[in-house]
């Protein structure tokens, strides 16, 4: 049931990966990368790191997009919209999906015998020790001063983007 629920996921961040390259509209890809990055939590969440899934959602789509969605709605994208598209990198394009389509190939052939290694217990018992609430109460015990430091930061820089571009009436 778990590799069919990581094929789901997989399709979904493919899928969704290449809507957010080809769509045409700013906005509708940065949707399309929020879906995208939802379902790699969802990968995360199947490898039991229940703690960078969380911060995959709160860090990435909660509050990266989101200021990537404040600066697509600030700034004036229908100038850009209606720019041609084209250039002239077909052929290195053609090479790197040459490239990346054999990786794909070996990867699928013969690549599983390359990660068959078998686990040290002492690793699994060390490795099941350090949980969620272990990280979260080093984070805000120990680490508290710098994690506050940086959302004000971020925090300063979004409102610093705001002020620049707004437009004086």
């Amino acid at each position: 049931m778990e590799a069919i629920f990581f094929y789901i996921l997989a399709v979904i961040v493919v899928v969704f990966a290449v809507f957010t390259v080809t769509a045409r509209n700013p906005v509708r890809s940065a949707v399309y990368l929020i879906s995208a990055l939802i379902a790699i939590a969802g990968l995360f969440l199947l490898q039991e790191a229940e703690f960078v899934a969380a911060v995959q959602i709160l860090v990435y789509v909660g509050g990266i997009m989101v200021l990537f969605l404040f600066v697509i709605m600030l700034v004036n994208v229908r100038e850009a919209v209606g720019q041609p598209t084209t250039n002239k990198q077909t052929k290195t394009a053609v090479v790197l999906a040459a490239v990346l389509g054999g990786e794909l190939i070996f990867f699928l052939t013969a690549g599983a015998r390359l990660f068959e290694v078998e686990p040290d217990p002492a690793v699994i018992a060390q490795a099941q020790t350090l949980n969620t609430e272990s990280v979260g109460t080093v984070l805000y015990t120990t680490y508290l001063l710098p994690f506050e430091i940086a959302s004000v930061l971020l925090l300063v820089a979004i409102v610093g983007a705001v002020v620049l571009a707004k437009k004086t009436i």
